[in-house]
């Protein structure tokens, strides 16, 4: 017998009582009076999640695995920071204009699209490797190795200081938040239904209409969109940058990590993947390990592959069976 799937407003009810107590559990930091420090890692953990989504979107949605989302963060970082600092932009115009100019780079990168598998990986890699010595080589405009040290932070809005710890938190928490919800309705809408059935079999989707270059095309010109604005988020968040830290490859290796972890081929699979990572990676291993602690970090991620394969998402699945179906019967999360 078929199973019977929950009607749409029993659905949409899961939905929003599921957002409420994610968002419940979001701003549980702040309400249990979280110390600064805590409250500083974890924004650098939502930043992480924003960029791991960013990630998960192009490798499930788009079916492209990249190693070089680096580019994107470090593109997005420098645009904004020099947005506010050079044409005196306000902050919260040039953070969303980081990620626009970001986009339009990206552009470059739409040759990579004629490959495939490892070898798109490796294209953008190569991307990332090329804007970073563009960053270290136009001191002129960049500072060159020395990097930014002088641009505008967070601003004040109606007397809510955004640059301190908890302004910064929901402003991160707030950005992840929104991209989350936009993938969830690419994920529902015909656009993601075509996607998945790319990843599926492109051949097949070509023979039946579907354009897949452009429908490719679009994701990776989102997924830097996204992955740009986190990077412009972080810039005036730590007040400095340099082409080593914006480019490092941390930002193209984490994002993979936390997506993996997590279970990339779900939403929420990505941000709290990137959470649990950070968190016990600062928290946990660093403590345990001062130099070398990422060694636990492998092994943690080592296990949680051979364990459950499709993260944290597919282990809450196993262990809870029934609501993992519930859900699958109404929408993906």
């Amino acid at each position: 017998m078929p199973e019977t799937k929950a009607p749409s407003h029993f659905a949409g009810a899961r939905g929003i009582a599921l957002g409420a107590g994610l968002l419940g559990l979001a701003l549980l930091p702040l309400v249990a009076g979280a110390s600064p420090y805590i409250l500083g890692l974890l924004i650098s953990a939502l930043i992480l999640s924003g960029l791991a989504l960013s990630w998960a979107l192009l490798g499930n949605l788009g079916g492209m695995v990249s190693f070089g989302h680096a580019a994107f963060f470090g593109v997005g970082s420098y645009a904004s920071a020099l947005l506010a600092a050079r044409l005196g932009l306000p902050v919260l115009l040039a953070i969303p204009l980081g990620g626009v100019i970001t986009t339009v780079l990206s552009v470059a990168m739409l040759p990579a699209l004629r490959l495939s598998g490892p070898y798109f990986a490796l294209a953008i890699l190569a991307y990332a490797q090329i804007f970073r010595i563009l960053a270290t080589e136009l001191d002129w405009l960049t500072g060159g190795a020395a990097g930014l040290q002088r641009y505008p932070g967070l601003p004040t809005i109606f007397g809510f200081n955004l640059a301190d710890r908890t302004g910064s938190y929901l402003l991160v928490l707030s950005v992840v938040l929104l991209f989350a919800v936009v993938y969830v309705l690419i994920r529902r809408s015909h656009v993601g239904t075509a996607l998945r059935a790319i990843a599926d079999s492109e051949d097949a989707t070509r023979v039946v209409g579907v354009n897949a270059t452009l429908l490719k095309t679009w994701m990776l010109l989102l997924s830097a969109f996204i992955g740009g604005v986190f990077g412009a988020l972080n810039a005036h968040i730590i007040g400095f940058l340099e082409p080593d830290y914006a480019f490092s490859g941390v930002w193209s290796v984490m994002p993979i990590i936390a997506a993996v972890f997590g279970g990339y081929r779900s939403v929420l699979g990505p941000i709290f993947g990137a959470v649990v990572i950070y968190m016990f990676d600062q928290v946990v291993a660093k403590s345990l390990i001062p130099v070398g602690h990422q060694i636990l970090l492998g092994i943690v991620l080592a296990v949680m592959v051979l364990v459950a394969p499709n993260g944290l998402s597919g282990l809450v699945g196993r262990l809870f069976p029934r609501a993992a179906r519930t859900r699958q019967g109404s929408a993906p999360c």
